[in-house]
């Protein structure tokens, strides 16, 4: 086990979640699912608490731990996607039943937030070209689901068609 492991916390979909996200993505699986051993603001004893998965090989936990604590975009978790194909495809299933916000940005339909941006784009952002870097960033805060096309032109100087 990875010596941080980023836990999320749930009202009482964990399990629901956990195994949503690893449907998605490569070396993605579901390690363990530990039930309630007693009656808990959490949950009933026998239902589940505390979920590990290993999403694209990075260790998670989801517990049920009861509303008390909501998701904010003060925490997210970022894909970098190889290619607009899987950019899409992302964008579609975890923004199904949430919201779709700007810049790459969605909130699942449990509120988690989620920044789908192709792999590119950071490439494109560290050109030593400030220009370059401007006119990505400006195209990104233009955007809601980031467009490689789009953001290529950008890079470019080429003017949006």
């Amino acid at each position: 086990m990875s010596k941080i492991v980023p836990c999320l916390w749930f009202d009482r979909q964990a399990e629901e979640a956990a195994r949503f996200y690893v449907s998605l993505l490569p070396d993605s699986r579901i390690d363990a699912v530990l039930n309630y051993a007693a009656d808990t603001p959490g949950g009933a004893a026998g239902e589940p608490m505390l979920v590990e998965f290993t999403l694209a090989g990075q260790a998670y936990m989801a517990l049920n731990g009861g509303p008390a604590f909501p998701f904010t975009p003060a925490i997210s978790l970022a894909i970098h996607c190889a290619d607009q194909a899987e950019v899409d495809r992302l964008w579609d299933a975890l923004g199904e039943g949430g919201t779709h916000e700007q810049c790459g940005w969605l909130k699942d339909r449990w509120g988690v937030s989620w920044q789908i941006a192709p792999s590119v784009v950071i490439e494109m952002l560290k050109d030593p070209d400030p220009d370059r870097a401007r006119r990505v960033t400006q195209a990104i805060m233009e955007m809601t689901k980031l467009d490689i096309a789009q953001l290529q032109r950008a890079y470019d100087g080429v003017a949006a068609a």
